[in-house]
This record gives structure tokens, C-alpha cells and sequence, in this order.
């Protein structure tokens, strides 16, 4: 028995000389949560089609629970999707549509009622079985949605960004909202969204895509935390980026001269002296004023734009040789603040910094 519920194989699509998908090698365990992420174009919504049988791969294999896909249609797969336009049927009722796929299958009337009945308790609408689509709110036509995929008992449900259409606040409730149900019904979700915010709350691991491959993939923190490559540090939160070369290798830490600033950060595998490199800072790991002394890595810059964002202040300096550099300040831990033209010592230790070779991104 396969631990997999969806496994690709050397998968590529192509459409002519297009190459959508590129080789994708990608094991999803049973009961995770995975995050497809990445810009339009990079893939990720062709490989969950890929998935769910709408396409068929040009090269390789897709498996859902051990069983190669090949050219198996949708509706034989052991797979459901939500859309993010919901796909509701507008004349029929939440109970109605939540059972459609079970009238589908030709299930009787009265295990169609008990199934429907329990999946609408799982995702709190019970008390709305007899209303239309149009009755109820964003976020409860998206648990409809849920729930009529998740009633098909699937081995794996697929999300095609189903919170897109909802606004900011209440996307964000439906974030935790879907990760509780999903633990709850111990379902194997894959979800695709360009948003990192989305990907990091909710997700057991993200594969990041770009250009039809997986550039990474792992937990949210290993991702954000340790970037392997420039494209997945830069897509992933936000980042002080800074080209370089290494002079020096000193134990386990690296120098990198990036223009007229001389960077400490821990040293990666295979790293040589001369190689071309990007160091990578969040602004949130900077530190600024007399914090920054003892710092492995230190500078000084001019503040050329301040932005107060409630619990933090957000500071962009320009250091002499004309690098911006952007620091994040916890307003709780300092009374003070600067101004545009002051003059601020920032510095970070060197466990921040990470180096990635360009080669690798």
C-alpha cells in the first residue's frame, strides 16, 4: 500500500511548444494540506488539472492512491474540486446542490439525505438546507462548495484559489476556517493560490512553482526561514535582496562583499570563494540604532521613506553606495522614531543571513 494519495512521475504538459509543466517529481502524503504557490503562469493551476483528470500528461505519470491515472476521465477519479466561482446551481437549494454528485452516482433517497445532512453539520449549515445560492454570503456559498465535494468522500479534494472572490477579512476567517474542516474530515487537500500569506497560514507544506517546476517545497517555516533558491526569497514574505560575490570562507560562516557592504551570513554547502551569490535579509531580522553594535554585519544608511504600520514601523534607507535597504521596528519595544533625512545604524547577525548561490536561483 502506497502512502501517497496523489504521486507525479517525471510529469510534463505541454500545449505545442508551451511547456506548462516541466518534469515535476511530487509525492502528496495522506491527510496533508499542500499549497501549490506561485505567479500566473508558473503551473500550478494546470497540475491540479493534471490531478484531477480535466488534462492529460504529455510525458510521465500521475497516481492517485497508488493507481497510475493515465487518460482516466474526471468523474472516475477519486478526486473532487472547488472552483473559486463556487460553480453553484443558482435554482436548486443548498441541500440540493450539496447532493447533486450523490443523485449523480444514483445513491438512494435516503442515504442521500443522511450524507447531506452530516456534511452540512461538518461545515455549520445546517439551518440553511432550503435556501438558494443567492441567500447566502460568500463565505457560506464557499462552505456549499466545500461541502458537495467533500460528500463524494474523495481521496483528494482540489482548490483552485476558492477565497479569491472573497474580500480581506473575510478570506482571512475562511483560511482557518478550511484548515479546521480539513483536520476535521482528514481529507487530502492540494490548494492553489498566488497569495503567500494564504499559503503560509494554512498550508502543511508549499511547493513553491516558477516556470512549470518545483523550485521548492517543504513547511512553511523551513521556506521562509531557509530559502534555497533567489526566486522562492524573494516570492516567500518579503526580503532585502543583495548581489555578491564571497572573498572569504571562515569556519562556518561566509564574507560576501555585496557592492561597499561587507555581509557575515552562515555558510551553505558547496560554496567557493568567488562564486556569485545573493544574500538574502528579511527586514523584520534587521536591527537598528544601539542593537545593531554587536552584529556581524553592520551598516549605515539614510532614511528615505517611513510608513507606520500599527504594530510595526517600517523604515527604507539608502546606504551610501546607493543600496535600499528595507527595516521593520516593532513599535512596542521603542518610543522613538525617525524621520525621512536621519541618518540610522542597522546591522543583523549572521544566522539571518541567508546566501544563496545564483546558479541555484
Amino acid at each position: 500500500m502506497t502512502s501517497y494519495d496523489v504521486e507525479f512521475r517525471s510529469v510534463s504538459k505541454h500545449f505545442g511548444d508551451f511547456v506548462a509543466v516541466d518534469r515535476v517529481d511530487l509525492q502528496v502524503e495522506k491527510g496533508e494540506f499542500l499549497t501549490l504557490l506561485g505567479p500566473s503562469g508558473c503551473g500550478k493551476s494546470t497540475t491540479l488539472r493534471l490531478i484531477a483528470g480535466f488534462l492529460h500528461p504529455t510525458e510521465g505519470d500521475v497516481l492517485i492512491a497508488g493507481e497510475v491515472m493515465g487518460t482516466r476521465p474526471a468523474y472516475r477519479r477519486e478526486s473532487s474540486m472547488v472552483f473559486q466561482d463556487y460553480a453553484l446551481f443558482p435554482h436548486m437549494s443548498v441541500l440540493e446542490n450539496v447532493g447533486f454528485g450523490l443523485r449523480e452516482r444514483r445513491e438512494s433517497r435516503e442515504d442521500i439525505r443522511r450524507k447531506v445532512d452530516a456534511m452540512l453539520e461538518v461545515v455549520g449549515l445546517t439551518e440553511f438546507g432550503d435556501r438558494r445560492p443567492s441567500q447566502l454570503s460568500g463565505g457560506q456559498q464557499q462552505r456549499v462548495a466545500l461541502a458537495r465535494s467533500l460528500v463524494l468522500e474523495p481521496t483528494v479534494l482540489l482548490l483552485d484559489e476558492p477565497l479569491g472572490a472573497l474580500d480581506l477579512k473575510m478570506r482571512r476567517h475562511m483560511q482557518v476556517e478550511l484548515k479546521n474542516l480539513q483536520h476535521r474530515v482528514g481529507v487530502t487537500f492540494i490548494y492553489v493560490t498566488h497569495d503567500q500569506e494564504e499559503a503560509l497560514v494554512m498550508s502543511d507544506r508549499i511547493a513553491v512553482m516558477n516556470q512549470g517546476r518545483i523550485e521548492q517545497i517543504g513547511p512553511s517555516h523551513e521556506l521562509y526561514e531557509n530559502p534555497r533558491t533567489r526566486f522562492v526569497a524573494d516570492f516567500i514574505g518579503e526580503t532585502n535582496l543583495m548581489a555578491g560575490t564571497v572573498e572569504a570562507l571562515e569556519g562556518e560562516t561566509v564574507r560576501v562583499a555585496a557592492r561597499e557592504l561587507a555581509v557575515v551570513g552562515l555558510r551553505p554547502p558547496e560554496v567557493r570563494v568567488g562564486d556569485a551569490v545573493h544574500v538574502s535579509i528579511r527586514p523584520e531580522k534587521i536591527r537598528g540604532g544601539e542593537e545593531s553594535r554587536d552584529c556581524e554585519t553592520t551598516a549605515q544608511g539614510e532614511i528615505v521613506d517611513v510608513v507606520y504600520k500599527g504594530s510595526e514601523i517600517r523604515y527604507e534607507l539608502r546606504l551610501p553606495d546607493g543600496t535600499l535597504l528595507t527595516y521593520d521596528e516593532q513599535t512596542k519595544h521603542h518610543s522613538r522614531r525617525f524621520a525621512v533625512g536621519d541618518t540610522l545604524d542597522v546591522g543583523w547577525s549572521a544566522e539571518d543571513a541567508r546566501i544563496i548561490r545564483d546558479e541555484d536561483g
